[in-house]
């Protein structure tokens, strides 16, 4: 039978962990319960939720230091107060799989959840400056440190971060922020197709308008966005945020620059940070469907490659965020995993995350990309040395 802990301190968190050392038994970190997959069978559930709360936040710093069971709503509110955002725009991945949960600050750097931005300001582990963890041997670790300058241990932070809980417990995160732009608006690019798109969106990024999302919505998807009030056909749609007067002078050059590949609008501020929210969430594929939903992650000129080859096998809907480098793919029926990962990798490789799938199918699916044999042999090695009894469930954070 199995249990579920709830440790109020990080020394008692350690004290779990280096029990369940001693007696062989599993343990599953659970954060804010938000993920679809269920929690390892025979484990334990180590759960963050009594590591909770804001321990500083330097507003002048553009820093802050939360437990890791921090609700991710709670350290939006409280930047929020002093103007301030976390860069990498993290996503809600509750309406897309159906869940319900809080998200928590651990769960966000564990999965290093990142969003539109993340295309220019970098992913979450760029953001996140410093850890403490309790290994599993149940020591607790620090990693890192509160200010940018100090960087003991980055890449011991970049490792944790993106390892979904299968090397130790996350109990605190040090990271940093950025001001919230003063406006935000953007450029909408009607009636491309997907290699159009991906040449248009290559050419914005080469302008000096310094564009901070770019992504292309097909025509069948377009409709499902802002409650469909985008022009007919595909959009394609570039961000502009910053100080009113430089938004302005930018967007003025950027649809100037666009013209040429189709009609140009401008989306108002509103609008605007409504639409980026839906790309960020994958509001189309929000249906409370189980129909396979993929993540793939491949070079901006391989996506629209990628959906149009598999199109020709099977039934594929998609849309691209990334400069067309994240592909969003809902496949109709069967997940095909072996084919979707051998398109990726002729077209020079990737990543590809089965996020949704009905549980009889994904249960037969490895969720995340299989890695070569060097790169699989080096992370065991680290496993190995961050976990020398294996009794953190591989890849299960959430």
């Amino acid at each position: 039978m199995t249990m579920t802990h709830e440790p109020l301190s990080e020394e008692a968190a350690a004290r779990i962990v280096q029990a369940a050392a001693a007696s062989g038994t599993s343990l599953s970190i659970r954060g804010g319960g938000t993920r679809s997959r269920p929690d390892a069978a025979e484990a334990d559930i180590l759960s963050t939720a009594g590591l909770s709360g804001i321990v500083a936040y330097n507003p002048a710093e553009m820093t802050l230091t939360a437990r890791a069971g921090t609700p991710l709503a709670e350290i939006e509110a409280a930047v929020a107060e002093r103007r301030q955002m976390l860069s990498f725009e993290p996503m809600d991945m509750r309406p897309v799989l159906a869940t319900t949960g809080e998200p928590t600050i651990g769960g966000v750097f564990a999965t290093n959840a990142s969003g539109p931005r993340r295309y220019v300001a970098g992913a979450a582990r760029d953001s996140l400056l410093g850890v403490r963890f309790v290994n599993g041997q149940g020591e607790i670790v620090k990693a890192g440190g509160r200010v940018m300058k100090n960087v003991t241990g980055l890449d011991l932070v970049k490792l944790l971060a993106g390892s979904r809980g299968s090397l130790a417990l996350l109990t605190e995160v040090t990271f940093r922020l950025l001001p919230v732009p003063q406006t935000a608006l953007t450029i909408v690019v009607s009636g491309l197709n997907d290699a159009e798109a991906a040449a248009a969106m290559a050419t914005a990024m080469s302008m000096s308008v310094e564009v901070s999302g770019a992504a292309h919505l097909p025509e069948s998807v377009r409709g499902r966005f802002v409650d469909g009030t985008l022009p007919e056909g595909a959009a394609t749609v570039l961000r502009l945020e910053g100080l009113a007067a430089s938004v302005a002078v930018r967007a003025e050059r950027l649809a100037a620059g666009m013209a040429r590949f189709g009609g140009v609008l401008t989306l108002g501020e509103e609008a605007s940070l409504r639409l980026w929210r839906e790309i960020r969430d994958v509001h189309p594929y929000c249906d409370g469907s189980d129909r396979p939903l993929w993540r793939v992650s491949v070079a901006p000129t391989a996506g629209h490659q990628l959906v149009a080859a598999l199109r020709l096998e099977t039934g594929v809907d998609a849309f691209y965020d990334w400069q067309g480098g994240l592909v969003w793919l809902r496949m109709e029926a069967d997940p095909e995993a072996p084919l979707v990962r051998s398109y990726i990798k002729a077209l020079g490789g990737g990543h590809a995350t089965l996020v949704r799938a009905p549980a009889w199918l994904a249960a037969g699916i490895a969720a995340f990309e299989p890695q070569p044999e060097p790169v699989a042999a080096l992370s065991i090695r680290i496993k190995e040395k961050f976990d020398p009894a294996g009794i953190f469930a591989s890849q299960l954070a959430g």
